[in-house]
């Protein structure tokens, strides 16, 4: 971890391996926190968060999050262990189990001197089983779509306690800094131009949409690199990106993952197992559809992950065109 500030090196413009390296070596400091010493420490993820697979001497397994390009607060973080701890109580979906410190707390706080940051992290119960990955079973969409229907129930009328907090899905981005057409826009003004005009279209319906609903806690992020399979069971993880939004967005995000009509359908016939779909049109959907991809393209401009950062210039060309045809659409159908 020493000598990146004697090379004039900042931490997040090192290759992500470097990274991942220093925060692998770091890894065992945070574990101190939780009484874990002389553990094997493996990377599995590095994207907003530094996950590792955590190995005990004695054969036990953890997962360990680290926050390190989270746009996350702490008091994000604490509601998302409270509502975890909710659908738990609840024993509706099948969820990795926060685990607390030795201090009893479930976030701990740390300083990291590469980044220049406190950072917070996680530890959970390890789940067995493989990810879905990109192309899950109608059987496991549909179980997905079934898990979605019960949390989406749990979570009418659950109110945060103190000192927690989740940000409101009304907005183009979400909570994070719009990169795309805000102060900072980073797009070339032909692109620009085209995804203001989809975008525009895009936050009518979704006002619209919050008129006639009353926003919620929703997972945000159901794909299927959330998720695990285990002996014919479903488990989620990753509730970094949960929030207060619309079933109708929870169901959107899960559907813009999936590859053909009849994973959308088993996925569709999965939430009615469970309750009612929320009301929706096909253009609402297709907006929303659209919005999660613009919300991706900004996070590939956000991030400091720099093998995402390469994707960017094949990954906008492929948006542009997707907000063309659906302006095309929407003029066709006289939609404004």
């Amino acid at each position: 971890m020493s000598g990146l500030y004697d090379i004039g090196v900042s931490f997040f413009q090192l290759p992500a391996e470097e990274q991942i390296a220093d925060l692998t070596a770091f890894a065992p400091h945070i574990l101190e926190s939780y009484g874990l010493r002389d553990c094997v420490v493996e990377s599995i993820n590095y994207e907003y968060n530094a996950t590792f697979r955590i190995t005990t001497p004695t054969g036990e397994k953890y997962a360990l999050r680290i926050n390190i390009n989270s746009p996350r607060t702490p008091e994000n973080t604490r509601a998302e262990i409270f509502w975890v701890q909710r659908l738990l109580e609840l024993n509706i979906v099948n969820l990795a189990r926060p685990i607390p410190n030795q201090s009893g707390e479930f976030l701990t706080r740390i300083n990291h001197a590469p980044s220049g940051r406190t950072l917070t992290a996680l530890l959970y119960s390890w789940l067995e089983g493989e990810e879905l990955g990109d192309e899950p079973s109608l059987e496991q969409v549909k179980a997905i779509g079934a898990a979605m229907a019960a949390m989406h129930a749990a979570s009418e009328n659950f109110l945060l306690p103190a000192g927690a907090s989740l940000p409101t899905f009304d907005d183009p981005m979400w909570g994070v800094e719009d990169l795309l057409l805000g102060a900072k826009s980073v797009l070339d003004p032909q692109s620009k131009t085209v995804i203001a005009a989809a975008f525009a279209l895009i936050n009518k319906r979704i006002e619209a949409l919050y008129r006639e609903s009353a926003p919620q806690i929703i997972h945000a992020d159901l794909h299927g690199w959330n998720m695990m399979w285990h002996e014919g069971e479903l488990a989620i993880f990753d509730f970094d990106d949960c929030g207060f939004g619309l079933p109708i967005q929870d169901l959107a995000t899960a559907i813009y993952y999936l590859d053909t009509p009849e994973q959308d359908q088993a996925m569709l016939d999965g939430y009615l197992t469970v309750r009612p779909l929320p009301q929706y049109t096909e253009f609402e959907m297709k907006s929303l559809l659209l919005h999660r991809r613009f919300m991706l393209l900004n996070y590939l401009y956000e991030t400091e992950n720099q093998e995402h950062q390469e994707m960017i210039p094949d990954y906008q060309l492929e948006t542009v065109r997707r907000a063309q045809v659906y302006l095309a659409e929407a003029s066709q159908a006289d939609i404004s």
